[in-house]
């Protein structure tokens, strides 16, 4: 379902969680939860390790089995501070990769973070969202169940 808005640009209403694909990463049906709160989006990762300008790291975890289990290197990637909720700033590898969603390819940037105490492996932010989505907070899964009508 989109929006158009007053001031004439069309958004996509999407709900408090979904799933997606992540095709960069072979990651396919991944749980999201969107958070508002959020500025960045985050990617839970296992492993991380950086040599001589490489970054490696491993998408696995038992909590969440769709999670291939495949390690990564990326050569193009940055160091940022995110701010956690708990108001603790914590130093981050962030990595370009794609989403799909509604059936539309984005690019993404994604923090790596150990999120294996977390429900969702992944977590969506404004950063994202901007200009592209509206959030119904009482919706679920409007991606996934369009993806597979």
């Amino acid at each position: 379902m989109c929006i158009l808005l007053p001031c004439g640009m069309e958004k996509t209403v999407i709900g408090r969680f979904d799933k997606a694909d992540f095709p960069a990463l072979h990651l396919n049906d991944i749980a999201i939860k969107i958070d508002t709160g959020a500025y960045t989006s985050s990617i839970h990762c296992e492993n991380i390790v950086e040599k001589d300008g490489v970054l490696e790291c491993t998408f696995l975890d038992e909590e969440h089995p769709l999670y291939n289990g495949k390690k990564f290197t990326f050569t193009d990637y940055d160091i940022v501070f995110v701010r956690s909720s708990n108001g603790i700033i914590q130093k981050r590898y962030q990595v370009i990769s794609t989403i799909k969603i509604f059936n539309k390819v984005y690019k993404i940037s994604l923090s790596l973070s150990s999120r294996q105490e977390m429900r969702f492996p992944v977590l969506i932010g404004r950063k994202f969202l901007t200009k592209k989505f509206i959030v119904d907070t009482e919706l679920t899964d409007v991606s996934y169940n369009f993806k597979q009508k």
